[in-house]
């Protein structure tokens, strides 16, 4: 059985991150996870090349995954303008 811990484990290892957010959505046998990875990684790289790092980087793992769907793989430029529009007050 693949841990949450382990996916995180390995994504920190090999890409990085400075966002990982992992969840498991199996009920907690291990065999699904969702995950939104934000690394200077991708920089440059298209988003099916950042999803194939990410199933790089999760190889061992995959051996045992059924499901795993990549909510978000961008670069820190990508995601700070999502994160400063999450924190704003909206208008009332």
């Amino acid at each position: 059985m693949v841990t949450k811990e382990q996916v995180e484990a390995s994504l920190t290892s090999k890409l990085k991150p400075i966002h990982l957010e992992v969840t498991d959505i199996s009920g907690g046998c291990g065999s699904s996870f969702e995950v939104e990875v934000v690394s200077e990684q991708f920089e440059g790289k298209r988003l099916l090349e950042r999803h194939r790092m990410v199933n790089a980087a999760l190889e061992e793992e995959m051996k045992e995954i059924h499901a795993l769907s990549i909510k978000k793989a961008q670069t820190p430029q990508q995601w700070k303008p999502s994160q400063d529009s999450a924190t704003q007050p909206k208008d009332a």
